[in-house]
Formats: C-alpha cells, structure tokens, sequence
C-alpha cells in the first residue's frame, strides 16, 4: 500500500523535492540560535564583545526572515501537491466507480461511497503533505540536535536519550488500539452520511407520510453510533498522548537532575549548562511533533485503505478478443439463460425467447417474476456465468462483443425515471452527446414533450433540479423518452414506460412509441396490457419461467395467466 501511495507523488517529484530542501533548511537554521547562545554565554558575554553580539543578532534575525519565506514555501506549496494529489485519487476513484458493475452498487450506498470520495481524500491530501515534511524536519532536527548536545558532553546526551526506547515502547503499544479505533470512526461516519443522503434524497415521501420522527431516530442511531466510534477513538488518542506527553515531560527531569550533578561536579560550564536546557527542547519538540502526527497518520492511513478497497474492486471488463457489435440486425435469442443475484436463490430459470429482427416481444407477469432482470441481462449490466445459457443478437453471444458497442446499440426507458441536476436541453443531449440542437428538438416533439418545453421561460435551458424534481412524473418521462429516440438504436427496451402517465398522456405517447418500435426489435414490459395487444408475441413471465407464449388472440384462447389477468384489468 505505500508503494501505491508514493507513486501519487509521481508528477510532483520536482516541488517535493524544492518542499523537502526547503524542511531541511528550516531546521538547519533551527540549530543556529542555540548554538550561538552557547557562544554568548560562554565567551561574548564574558569577554564584552558588544559587536560580536550585535553582529550575531542581526544574522540570527536575517536567518529567521528566511525561515519566514521558506515556511511560507512549504505551506503553500506542499498544500499544493496534497490537494493535487487528492484531486488525481478522486478522479481516479470516480473513474473506476463508473467501469464497476451494477452489483457494487447494488451493495453500497451512495453516502458510503460519497464519505471516500471526499472526508476519506481530505485526510489522505493532509497526509500526502505534511507526512513527508514532519518526517523529514523532525528526523532531521533530533539527529542535529543529537550531534550538537554530543558535542557539548556525550554522557549526559547519551542520558537523555535513553529515554528514547521508553516513548517507542509507548508508541507501539497504543498504536494497534488507536488505528482500529479511528477505522471505526471513519465507518460510522460514513453510515451517518448515507442516512443524510437517502432521507434527504427521500424527503418528500418523509413529509407524505408525516414520519420525520423516524428519519431521525434512524439518523440518530447513525450519530450514536459515531459517538459511540469517537469515544473508542478519543479514549485510544488521550492514553496514547497522555503516556507519550509524560515521557517527554521525563526529558525535562532527567536534564534538569543530570545536568545539575554535572555542574555540580564541574563537569560541564554553567553556560553549557544554560545552552543544554535551551537546546534540548531542539530534541524534545521533532519528537513531540512526530507523536502528533501520529492522528494524523491513522486519519490519513485509514483513508487512503477505503480508497484502495474500491480502487481493488473488479471493474466490468470485456472478454478476451471482445469484438464490436456493428451492422445490427436486432435478432435476439435467449438460450436457456438462469440467474441468481445471490446463491441458491435463482431469479430466471431455463429461460428461453427468440425475438425476430424490427419484432416487439411483450412480458407480462407478475411482479418479482423476472421481466426487469432479463431486461439488464441484454444489455450485461450483470453476467450470465458460464453454464447459465447464453443471450445472442444476431447470432452473437453478447460475452463476445464490447459492452460499449452493446450499449451503444440498446434504447432503454426504465420505469423508475432518472435525470440529472442540469437543463432539459442536457438531459436529453444524453441520448446522444454530439447531436445538433435541431436534433434535440426533434426528438422533443417525437416524445410529445417539446409543446410543454416551450411553455418555459428558459425553454430547452431550463434548469430541471436535482433529479428533475420541477418536472411532473409524465414530464420526466416524456423527457427520458426523448433521449432514446435521440439515441435511436436498433434495439428498445421499455421498461414499464408509460406506467407515470396519466391516460391521455399515455396515448400520445403510446402513438410516438408504436411509430419508434417500427424496424426495430423491441422488448416492452408492461402491466398494463392495452399498451402490448399489437406486439407480435407476449411471453408470460412467472416465477422466473416462460409459462405461456404466443400472440394476444392466442393467449386469450388458453385462458391461462395472460387471460385472467386481462380479464382482471378490463372486467366492467
């Protein structure tokens, strides 16, 4: 894991290096003052060398304008390669987010997965920066201070030192407690974004049913449970600073008690002595910083490893030799095709369907009977596995091709509506990125939405909100509508897509949709079954089974599942 996090650093080699000289100056100049106090104390003072000491003070002063600039270098600039690097981890993650498969995101909640694209980074970006630079400056200064107090008197360096083992005995100890409790912490404040991000996404409904009391009771198990987190968390932090704090504080005893026979035995000047006391805390300060960037480091860890769990996670991915899906005929074939989202649990048993080339196949059924998922088994937003049967367009096991090209060749308006927070314009550019403004509107008046568009102030730039809430139900779908007849592809599958109309709506739609459907292979889902009468074959799905299969007039023949629920739906 820290190879794959060094390697972030890549594109910034040049300014890590400039950030890391710059630390390295700061305590190299840092070892000047006590140096020259030992010198004053020791021999200007003494002697009355005013000049001398008016000459040190001016370069001790020019020294420390230069530490001003080259801190103000290494704040900005090492924030610089944090944030940039944190911005390269969040495309990369919202990149590979976008080539997962539909069962990661069956498995985890949008607010989950919000909390790693931004808290999770930010701690990672402060860790990118100022990891490399505590590092090195308190490395550096406990190793200068360690020769500069040698020269002074070895034995009592040697001394103080010896507390050393002590504080890294310490450190250890509390480190496994501290890096699972904060793990935990981050998790549960990842459970209290996702319940703020699926009631806020739900709030209408909370309203509608008057049940905020049980949104918050559901937010405040989240926030107990964050509470609960930090506690474990804070407890481990406080034992771990309280122990190590009381460490460093025995480096002040031991310096004051040591130091104090030394100059009692004439051992070392008092001057030495003087310079021994301030110049310790060169030692001690390195050693306190580096305790604290111990919180620091856990965040950072801690974040940078739920990054790496999704970036491990397998991203959808072409068969070997996959080829394009070009010049599509639109035939398709579903060959004995089983599937289980989980374990002994099938959804779809020994399915088999042939749709002919600009033909529309109707599935009716029940609810849960399997129409939806062999819906998103045409498209492979989930595999059929080897041994599970096969789906083939024009001949072509779809494991074969490309799922762009697959995709490219697939219409699909599902029932649950989804637009993006932008302009009804952009909305419908989604069917086809490229297409010309004329090409929009087109599109519009085929979808029977374009009358409305043109009602708005802003027309095709009008802002439809966060999931177009400023649109009715039947306005979101007509708009969703449009962008498949933009995209128009060879292949449709309207998944209940009339179901958010109201009965006038739904026939002027249905009249756009019947004329779209035309030299197409379509497959339309429907409980409403006046809308599937013309399809040129209705295939009852039940329990994950085909049970019945045939046109309208043959099925109303059988008087089976397909003739009940007719007759259940149109019975005076």
């Amino acid at each position: 894991m820290l190879k794959r996090f060094i390697s972030y650093y890549g594109p910034h080699k040049k300014m890590l290096v400039l950030d890391m000289l710059a630390s390295f100056l700061i305590s190299a100049i840092g070892m000047v003052y006590p140096v020259i106090t030992r010198q004053m104390l020791n021999v200007y003072i003494p002697n009355r060398m005013y000049n001398v000491i008016i000459k040190f003070g001016v370069i001790i002063l020019l020294l420390y304008i230069l530490r001003m600039l080259l801190k103000y270098f290494v704040q900005y600039y090492g924030h610089i390669i944090g944030v940039n690097m944190q911005s390269r981890m969040r495309r990369d993650l919202f990149e590979h987010l976008e080539k997962l498969p539909f069962t990661f995101f069956d498995n985890n909640e949008t607010g989950r997965i919000m909390t790693r694209i931004t808290s999770d980074l930010f701690e990672v970006a402060e860790l990118a920066h100022h990891g490399p630079e505590n590092i090195l400056i308190s490395s550096t200064m406990i190793i200068l201070s360690f020769a500069y107090l040698a020269t002074i008197d070895l034995s009592l360096t040697l001394i103080i030192f010896c507390c050393v083992p002590v504080l890294a005995v310490v450190t250890r100890h509390y480190r496994k407690a501290f890096r699972s409790a904060f793990d935990d912490r981050r998790k549960s404040n990842a459970v209290i974004n996702a319940a703020v991000e699926s009631s806020i996404t739900g709030i209408r409904v909370t309203k509608a049913y008057n049940n905020s009391d049980i949104e918050i009771e559901k937010f405040g198990e989240g926030d107990n449970q964050f509470i609960d987190a930090s506690k474990r968390a804070y407890r481990a932090m406080a034992a771990f600073f309280a122990s190590t704090t009381f460490v460093t504080d025995i480096f002040n005893v031991v310096i004051l008690v040591a130091g104090g026979i030394f100059l009692y035995n004439g051992r070392i000047t008092f001057g030495d002595y003087s310079t021994f006391i301030v110049s310790v805390n060169l030692f001690i300060n390195p050693v306190t910083t580096l305790i604290n960037f111990i919180e620091q480091y856990q965040n950072g860890v801690s974040g940078f490893r739920r990054f790496c769990e999704i970036m491990d996670q397998e991203p959808e991915k072409d068969a070997p030799g996959a080829t394009e899906l070009t010049d599509v005929k639109g035939d398709i074939d579903f060959v004995n095709v089983s599937y289980s989202y989980e374990e002994n649990a099938e959804v779809l048993h020994n399915v088999n369907l042939h749709i002919g080339r600009g033909k529309k196949l109707a599935l009716v059924g029940p609810s849960g009977g399997g129409k939806t998922t062999l819906c998103h088994l045409l498209p492979n937003f989930y595999d059929v596995k080897d041994g599970s049967g096969s789906i083939l367009i024009d001949g072509k096991d779809i494991r074969t091709l490309t799922r762009e090209s697959l995709r490219r060749s697939i219409g699909i308006v599902q029932q649950d509506v989804f637009l993006f927070n932008g302009s009804i314009k952009d909305n419908i550019l989604y069917g086809r990125p490229d297409a010309t403004e004329a090409d929009v509107i087109e599109a519009a008046i085929k979808a029977n939405i374009h009358d409305y568009v043109m009602t708005l102030e802003h027309g095709y730039d009008t802002e439809i909100g966060e999931r177009g809430v400023k649109l009715s139900g039947g306005q979101k779908q007509r708009l969703s509508i449009a962008r498949v007849f933009l995209k128009n592809p060879k292949i449709l599958v309207l998944d209940e897509a009339t179901s958010a109309l109201d009965n006038t709506t739904e026939v002027m739609i249905q009249t756009a949709l019947d004329e779209l459907c035309k030299g197409r292979t379509t497959i339309v889902v429907a409980h409403r079954l006046s809308t599937i009468r013309n399809a040129d074959e209705i295939a009852v799905i039940f329990d994950g089974k085909v049970t019945e299969q045939g046109t309208h007039e043959e099925l109303m023949k059988l008087k089976g599942t397909y003739a009940k629920l007719y007759s259940l739906q149109f019975k005076e």
